[in-house]
């Protein structure tokens, strides 16, 4: 395009008030310092979906990370919580031959993509929920086995063993959707606590409401609720704000998992839930390690980062919560 159609095509998109649009372009060839060491490094990183505030935080840390190193590239896209769209990201990434590929799989059908890229020699970072085999660099996530069973726990002390549950479940084909569960339904086994509902909440906060609503309609008498569980903290308010439109969350206790800084620690400060446990996103573990891995630091980064976890209660909330321990 020579310069004066471009002036031109600006002109037209400034008269149409798209002047702030920019068109993609495709990576460039990384420059070298002159001693062969990459000044610019692509990174290609691919969000499963942003329908849930705790993944909108894990982008957000993810950009503001990355930002802090001017050497990176970041192209960041969104599956809108389709598989076969997040494969895509994958063969794109490998054709476009970037450095570094950070994805937070949307289930374990991205192992086949996943795979690919590792074998291309493409260094892989998997953040939140694991997939099958080993054809990967390194994964980042939190214990979803020991959340899952520190929330039963929890449960048992806070109902004294006895009292009925509705548990709104994550994501059925999600990993993390089973080691909340499972856990949590363990520790609860011997003793008087019952599960009167669950169901499958796909993580979204809507499907949640619905299914809350559904749950107060099978258990329509005062007191056959004590408490709720979800999975994760949009669905634990979701259902909050049911049982508050059938004038019951009085007689209910409320927990989920996320501990967001102003979606569930807030909802603890006000009263809104009664406790929530992190579930930490690890996007400045995946920048470090992709730094370090990208400057040839393979052996300081680990196959395996795990990350901790801390219980958000009204009694330690403004003290920063409480670390949870195996």
């Amino acid at each position: 395009m020579n310069p004066l159609s471009r002036r031109a095509c600006l002109s037209l998109l400034a008269l149409a008030g798209l002047s702030s649009l920019s068109i993609a372009q495709p990576p460039q060839p990384a420059k070298t310092d002159g001693g062969g060491i990459k000044q610019t490094f692509h990174i290609g990183y691919s969000q499963c979906n942003r329908g849930e505030p705790w993944r909108e935080q894990m982008d957000k840390d993810i950009k503001s990370n990355a930002a802090k190193h001017a050497e990176i590239d970041l192209q960041m896209k969104d599956a809108q919580n389709e598989a076969s769209r997040q494969m895509a990201h994958v063969k794109e990434f490998i054709n476009a031959k970037v450095d570094l590929i950070i994805i937070s799989p949307k289930d374990t059908s991205l192992t086949p993509a996943v795979a690919e890229a590792f074998d291309a020699g493409i260094p892989v970072i998997i953040l939140d929920r694991g997939l099958e085999g080993d054809k990967f660099t390194c994964f980042i996530g939190a214990d979803n086995k020991l959340i899952g069973a520190q929330v039963g726990k929890w449960v048992k002390e806070t109902l004294k063993g006895s009292g009925n549950v509705v548990e709104l479940k994550g994501l059925s084909s999600s990993p993390p959707a089973a080691d909340r569960s499972e856990p949590f339904r363990a520790a609860i086994k011997d003793t008087q606590i019952k599960i009167v509902y669950d169901a499958d909440m796909e993580w979204l906060s809507d499907v949640a409401r619905e299914k809350m609503q559904a749950a107060l309609s099978r258990n329509p008498k005062k007191g056959s609720i004590n408490l709720v569980y979800g999975a994760n903290d949009p669905a634990a308010i979701a259902a909050y704000n049911a049982a508050k439109d059938a004038g019951r969350e009085a007689e209910m206790i409320f927990v989920g998992v996320d501990a967001l800084p102003h979606e569930g620690v807030e909802a603890v400060r006000k009263g809104i839930l009664n406790a929530t446990f992190e579930y930490p996103n690890g996007a400045d573990k995946a920048i470090d390690a992709a730094m370090k891995l990208l400057m040839g630091k393979k052996n300081e980064v680990q196959k395996k980062i795990i990350l901790g976890t801390k219980l958000f209660t009204k009694d330690n909330v403004d003290k920063g919560g409480e670390e949870v321990k195996p």
